[in-house]
């Protein structure tokens, strides 16, 4: 391009002088080195300190500690309530969500606000909370006991205190999605003849399943580690209602501080190997949407 005489040549950037664009959004630097120091802090070294402790059994007294049969129930039990909490999360998380979205009636803010109390409340108050209610002699526990239910102190108490602190998981993932969901795509099926139930399974459930999916993996990952919920409603009863996250109580307790990082161990990994399969599903989800 010419330029007028006297006029002087514009002069290029130093960035693209060297061969690189130029970047649109400045401090990539700094706030990658903010994020990796966080993490570094608060993630990265307890675990591995974490790791450490348990790297202090040999690999016979590892196994040991992991393969043993209160600690094999132990996973039984965690797994099995976690499963099931988290089914029920799913269920209640995508109803409340929809009413939210779909629906204006009195209290509606009021509800949209509760969902969010079991990230208030401490789990040891839910616990407690949950114990007094489903107790033999509790307002609800009470109309089960002469049935022969047993909801406090049991699988029914332990599944009730996973899903009261994991809940909010799916229904806060699930109602931005179901928020931006445009409603004439539901009308026209509607048009189209399609029953509410073919108008949810063939519009509405293929849009909200991958985030459905990641609020039912991040309500699953929470409930295979909750302890202070669970540690009032479950009686820590051997090969019965003792989850892992009791017994790692239980060796810390008795001092065995190796024993309990090696059982967290396994905790740790089980979520990891969540976590790593449902992204991985989720993103496939998301290219076949796309």
């Amino acid at each position: 391009m010419r330029t007028a005489p006297g006029t002087p040549a514009p002069r290029p950037r130093r960035g693209r002088e060297r061969g690189r664009p130029a970047r649109m959004l400045p401090g990539f630097g700094l706030t990658l080195g903010g994020t990796l120091l966080f993490l570094s802090l608060a993630t990265l070294l307890p675990l591995s300190a974490l790791a450490l402790k348990a790297s202090s059994l040999s690999w016979p007294a590892f196994w040991t500690q992991i393969s043993d049969a209160r600690a094999l129930a132990t996973y039984r039990i965690t797994l099995v309530s976690a499963l099931a909490a988290t089914a029920l999360n799913v269920v209640l998380g995508v109803s409340v969500a929809w009413i939210l979205v779909r629906y204006e009636f009195p209290g509606r803010r009021l509800l949209d606000a509760a969902v969010d109390l079991p990230f208030a409340l401490p789990t040891a108050v839910a616990g407690l909370s949950l114990a007094t209610l489903l107790a033999p002699n509790g307002l609800v526990g009470q109309l089960f006991a002469p049935l022969g239910i047993k909801l406090a102190y049991a699988l029914p108490g332990m599944v009730a205190a996973m899903s009261f602190t994991s809940f909010p998981f799916v229904a806060r993932t699930v109602q931005p999605v179901l928020a931006d969901l445009d409603p004439q795509l539901e009308e026209a099926a509607a048009t189209l003849g399609a029953g509410p139930l073919a108008v949810f399974r063939r519009v509405v459930f293929p849009a909200i399943l991958p985030a459905t999916l990641a609020g039912a993996t991040l309500a699953l990952v929470r409930c295979l580690g909750e302890f202070g919920a669970v540690v009032f409603i479950a009686g820590n009863l051997p090969f019965r209602t003792e989850i892992t996250s009791l017994l790692i109580y239980t060796r810390v307790a008795e001092h065995d501080y190796e024993a309990a990082a090696a059982l967290a161990v396994v905790i740790l990994a089980a979520a990891l190997l969540v976590l790593l399969a449902m992204n991985t599903i989720q993103h496939r989800l998301l290219r076949r949407l796309h």
